[in-house]
């Protein structure tokens, strides 16, 4: 993925899902994203907020799950579906609605990159 020249070197991330280490994913999404940020490269629109929401929810961490939907642009959000559904599990998880997170999981046709770690909500 490239912005602005300058690329975004996401094999880490790319490493932790192929290997199922997801719960790795929401650290390596942070130190990303703080990297990029520092270096000033603009990052929001390549950046991969499903696997970034969805790493926070594995480790169940939903207040930084929350966090992270609040900062995240409007337009994006808007214009990313497997966001949305990424969202609607989380609020699920955050209402411990354990039925409604298997109706949010099946109910999306999600990525190849996320799916394996969405499926590990099923388990």
């Amino acid at each position: 993925m490239e912005e602005g020249g300058i690329a975004i070197d996401f094999s880490e991330l790319r490493e932790a899902l192929s290997s199922q280490s997801y719960s790795k994913v929401a650290d390596i999404c942070d130190s990303l994203m703080l990297r990029v940020a520092a270096e000033g490269v603009p990052y929001q629109d390549e950046w991969p907020y499903a696997l970034h929401l969805l790493g926070y929810l594995y480790v169940d961490d939903i207040n930084s799950a929350r966090f992270l939907w609040k900062s995240i642009p409007a337009a994006i959000k808007e214009s990313q579906p497997e966001l949305a559904a990424a969202w609607k599990v989380g609020q699920k998880l955050w209402t411990r609605d354990y039925a409604g997170v298997h109706e949010a999981v099946r109910g999306f046709d999600w990525s190849q990159e996320t799916q394996g770690l969405v499926n590990s909500f099923l388990g």
